[in-house]
C-alpha cells in the first residue's frame, strides 16, 4: 500500500510539472510572438499571391488584346486559346510558390517535404499513365492548333463551343448549355466545324406539272441577290436544277456557301422566300401527301400528311 502511495505520488508531481511547462508554453511572449509574426507573413503571402494574379490575368489580357488589333494577321482563335492557356499556368505557378512561403513562414523544412515529394511522386507517376497522357496531348492539341477557344467542334461524343483548352483537360459548351469536361488523352477523332467556310444543300420539291424553266429563271434572279443582302454568303448561291423526279414531283436544288457556321440562318432564309417567290409566281410547291380509300362510298380521298 505504501509503495503504491508513493508511485501516486510521483504521478501527481510528473503530471504537474508537466501541466505546468505547457501552461508556461502557451502563456509564453515567445511563442505569441511567434503565431502573430507567422499570422502576418501568412495573409501577407496570400493577398499577394491572390493580387499577383489577378493583376497578371490581366496584363497577359491586355498584351494579347493588343497582339490582335495589330496589322499583323494574328489566328484569334488561336490567340484565345493561348491567353486562357498561359492564364491558367499562371495562377498554378503562384499558388504553389504561395504555399510553400506559407511553409517557410510556419517554419516547417520544405527541403524534406520536397524530398519525400519526389519519391513519393516516382511512385505515384506508376500509376498516372493516364494524366502524363492528358498532359500530352493537351500540349500537342495546342502546339498543332488542333482546335481554339470559340471553335464549334465535335469530339468524343460531345458537340458545342469550346470553352477552355487545358493541359489536361478541354470543356465544350452544348447546345442546350451543358458543359463537357473531356480528359485530353480520351481525345481521338475531332470534327471542328469553324475553320473552313460552310456549304449546305436545299432540296425543293416542285409540282411536276410546273414550268421548271421560268422557276429557274426566277430563282436564278433572286439567289444574284443575295451577296449583296447577306455578307456572310462567300460566293453567289447556285441553282443547280432538277435533282430528281418522282410520286409526282419534281426535285430542285440550290447549293450556297457561307462562312463557318452561318449556313443554318442563311438556309432558313432562302427556303422561306423561295417558297413565297414561287408562289406569288403561279408555280405550286409540293407537300407529302397520303390518299384515303372510302370503301363505303368506293372513292378515293386525298389528304395531307
Amino acid at each position: 500500500m505504501q509503495l503504491n502511495y508513493l508511485t501516486a505520488t510521483v504521478d501527481l508531481h510528473g503530471m504537474a510539472r508537466i501541466t505546468k511547462k505547457a501552461w508556461e508554453y502557451i502563456t509564453s511572449e515567445a511563442l505569441w510572438d511567434y503565431i502573430l509574426v507567422a499570422s502576418i507573413k501568412v495573409i501577407v503571402i496570400m493577398a499577394a499571391s491572390y493580387i499577383a494574379v489577378r493583376v497578371g490575368q490581366k496584363v497577359i489580357e491586355k498584351v494579347f488584346l493588343v497582339r490582335m488589333r495589330s496589322p499583323i494577321n494574328h489566328s484569334e482563335r488561336r490567340q484565345k486559346t493561348i491567353l486562357k492557356l498561359l492564364q491558367s499556368v499562371l495562377s498554378y505557378l503562384v499558388y504553389f510558390s504561395a504555399i510553400m512561403g506559407i511553409l517557410s513562414a510556419l517554419d516547417i523544412q520544405i527541403a524534406g517535404l520536397l524530398a519525400g515529394a519526389g519519391i513519393a511522386g516516382l511512385a505515384i507517376g506508376f500509376g498516372a499513365q493516364s494524366l502524363v497522357k492528358d498532359v500530352i496531348t493537351g500540349f500537342f492539341i495546342i502546339f498543332e492548333d488542333q482546335f481554339g477557344v470559340g471553335d464549334y467542334i465535335q469530339i468524343s461524343g460531345a458537340e458545342g463551343t469550346v470553352l477552355e483548352i487545358g493541359l489536361r483537360t478541354t470543356k465544350v459548351k452544348g447546345n442546350a448549355g451543358e458543359q463537357f469536361i473531356i480528359p485530353n488523352g480520351s481525345i481521338t477523332n475531332v470534327k471542328n466545324y469553324s475553320i473552313n467556310h460552310s456549304k449546305f444543300m436545299i432540296d425543293m420539291q416542285l409540282n411536276i406539272d410546273a414550268d421548271i424553266e421560268k422557276a429557274e429563271k426566277l430563282i436564278t434572279a433572286y439567289l444574284e441577290q443575295l451577296p449583296q443582302q447577306h455578307p456572310t454568303l462567300t460566293n453567289t448561291p447556285v441553282f443547280l436544277g432538277v435533282q430528281n423526279i418522282a410520286d409526282g414531283e419534281v426535285t430542285v436544288r440550290i447549293i450556297a456557301e457561307t462562312l463557318p457556321l452561318k449556313q443554318w440562318e442563311i438556309a432558313r432564309t432562302i427556303r422561306q422566300e423561295v417558297k413565297e417567290l414561287l408562289q406569288n409566281n403561279g408555280i405550286a410547291t409540293e407537300f407529302p401527301k397520303m390518299m384515303l380509300y372510302d370503301r363505303v362510298m368506293g372513292r378515293e380521298i386525298e389528304g395531307r400528311e
